[in-house]
């Protein structure tokens, strides 16, 4: 694909971004935008980020990771953390805000580094187990976790609040099971959009350099990739935990737009690994911009659903099973193909016709 068609191509995602964020600020200007949808339009932005930065691991890599979750949730803790702690010397949210985004991204990426090194020599269902297991690791830690902060410094214990021996200025920040609560709303549909735009550039941009087209050879065929000199752990590696910091990025999206974050099940669990997991099977593997979409459609069709309670999940499965079919059946692959084909050759007859 040259530079030219890459750039257009770029372009009509980030355009795609642009005009969801003015179609919003429309229908909020003029008293369309309901409640319900004004609640998850960070959940949308911050879904689709996951679903962006997985595809670079299961449909850049080509590597089944489902412990997607587990980073978003060492992200979501390590920011919310970092804003709790820096209230009283960094009075300026926004400020606090912009930097606990950089520390989840990191800590999440460091995490991705320590998991990868060991976790990307194993291949299909054995790294599948494995990096489940290290999101299961990550919840259940958090869950026994009891950190405190006084004038001494921090305090740390697994058992409950009391054995933390703080003194009279102490203050709880993680409370186990409870997770860390009165963590400041400082998510907005702009920063996410902000943020998605900066995922989305990331990804791309990387897709289509020289490191892309070194991950996708090892993807396409790891013996020949080596075989004419690519380091295969360090490309690995990199794709690894470039998405497991984009993952914590969401992560503190995801913190900042609660009053209380816990590490339940619901929040950071298998589930919802395999439910980003869904969101780039049905986007298309290696398409980003599927993988956006897939996960703004299938986060809005339930709430917009809510009023048909008796066929609200029957219609949302057939959705699932339509998108599966249209974006992986051979059929409608070749389909999509010649229409696209047929397109093309009437736009080349009316570009020569006007000239």
């Amino acid at each position: 694909m040259n530079k030219n068609k890459v750039r257009m191509q770029n372009g009509i995602t980030y355009g795609i971004v642009a005009g969801c964020w003015i179609l919003v600020q429309i229908m909020d200007k003029t008293g369309h935008m309901t409640s319900l949808l004004r609640g998850i339009l960070v959940p949308l932005c911050m879904y689709s980020i996951l679903a962006i930065s997985l595809n670079l691991t299961v449909g850049i890599l080509g590597e089944l990771s489902l412990g997607h979750a587990g980073f978003m949730c060492v992200g979501a803790f390590s920011g919310a953390f970092f804003t709790k702690c820096m209230e009283n010397v960094l009075p300026n949210l926004q400020l606090r805000f912009f930097l606990a985004i950089l520390i989840g991204a990191v800590v999440a990426g460091i995490c991705g580094i320590l998991i990868g090194i060991p976790v990307l020599r194993l291949k299909g269902d054995y790294l599948a187990i494995v990096t489940l297991a290290f999101g299961e690791i990550i919840k259940n830690l958090i869950n026994v976790m009891y950190i405190g902060l006084d004038k001494g410094g921090f305090h740390f214990s697994i058992k409950d609040t009391m054995s933390l021996g703080m003194d009279e200025t102490g203050v709880v920040i993680i409370k186990g099971a409870q997770g860390i609560t009165g963590t400041p709303k400082a998510s907005t549909f702009l920063i996410a959009t902000v943020l998605l735009l900066i995922t989305l550039f990331i990804v791309l941009n990387l897709i289509h350099s020289r490191t892309g087209r070194a991950i996708m050879s090892i993807r396409d065929n790891r013996i020949a990739a080596e075989s004419i000199g690519i380091n295969i752990t360090k490309y690995k590696l990199m794709a690894f935990s470039i998405s497991a910091a984009l993952a914590g990025v969401a992560g503190v999206l995801y913190a900042h737009n609660l009053s209380t974050l816990a590490a339940t099940p619901k929040n950071f669990g298998y589930n919802m690994s395999i439910m980003i997991l869904v969101f780039v099977v049905l986007g298309g593997l290696g398409n980003i911009r599927g993988s956006m979409i897939a996960a703004v459609v299938l986060t809005l069709l339930p709430e917009l659903l809510r009023g048909l309670n008796d066929y609200r999940m029957l219609i949302y499965a057939v959705v699932l099973i339509v998108m599966m079919l249209f974006n992986s059946s051979p059929k409608a692959i070749e389909m999509r193909s010649v229409l696209l084909e047929r397109f093309r050759k009437k736009k080349d007859t009316a570009a020569k016709e006007a000239s």
